[in-house]
């Protein structure tokens, strides 16, 4: 079953600041790249923070007559520390930490915390663009047959606009729940519609209910009413 990760989706040349940018220039780099924030980095492309449009609006905001002469960088404009990933993480997981977070940019950084790529918002969403086709086929050869060990056309499998319907027969009871569980962890599976049957009842057997006392009959009296 395939795990997209953040290297997967990331970009590779990432608009960047240093330390020392000034606050103009800043602007000036969101502005014709049209992009919504910029990471900021040392001298050894170590994320330090990241600057996002909001910081800057902040900062604008913040100004006052008094501060006309200072000249914002970046290293004051920054939030941080920087929220990173690395590229063999899992693309939900990025999801994750940029919903927790509430921020549309994610840093993607090597063993070394050096910069290698950006993934954003839009990055992240484009593994739920994949056809109908790719995800009926990741369904048959990785859940029906290599999970399940059925025969490729053993379960109709109908996919429309990410929604997966399963119908027909699996063997055991136990395996519709195990089909169900990985069908909705495949990137960009949206809903799920359950019509599978099975042909053997494997589940849990009854609890058995303990047996009745029997009376001691050596014991004196056991007999009489």
């Amino acid at each position: 079953m395939k795990i997209h990760t953040v290297g997967e989706v990331m970009t590779s040349d990432v608009v960047r600041a240093g330390p020392m940018t000034p606050f103009r220039e800043v602007v000036r780099l969101l502005d014709r790249h049209r992009i919504s924030g910029v990471p900021v980095v040392d001298h050894d492309d170590k994320v330090l923070g990241v600057i996002s449009g909001t910081d800057l609006m902040r900062e604008q905001a913040r100004r006052t007559g008094a501060e006309e002469g200072r000249i914002a960088t970046a290293e004051h404009l920054m939030s941080t520390p920087a929220v990173t990933v690395h590229p063999e993480q899992p693309v939900a997981d990025a999801a994750r930490v940029m919903e927790r977070r509430g921020i549309e940019r994610l840093p993607v950084v090597d063993e070394e915390d050096r910069l290698i790529g950006i993934a954003t918002r839009r990055d992240l969403l484009r593994v739920f663009l994949r056809t109908d086709a790719d995800i009926r086929r990741e369904v048959i050869d990785d859940v029906l047959v290599g999970a399940l060990g059925l025969a490729p056309d053993g379960v109709a499998v109908l996919v429309r606009d990410g929604l997966v319907t399963l119908t027909g027969p699996v063997e055991r009871r136990s395996d519709v729940p195990k089909a169900i569980r990985a069908v909705w962890r495949l990137e960009g599976v949206s809903g799920m519609v359950n019509g599978l049957t099975h042909r053997v009842d494997d589940g849990p057997l009854p609890a058995r209910q303990p047996p009745e006392q029997r009376a001691d009959r050596t014991h004196p009296g056991a007999d009489r009413p």
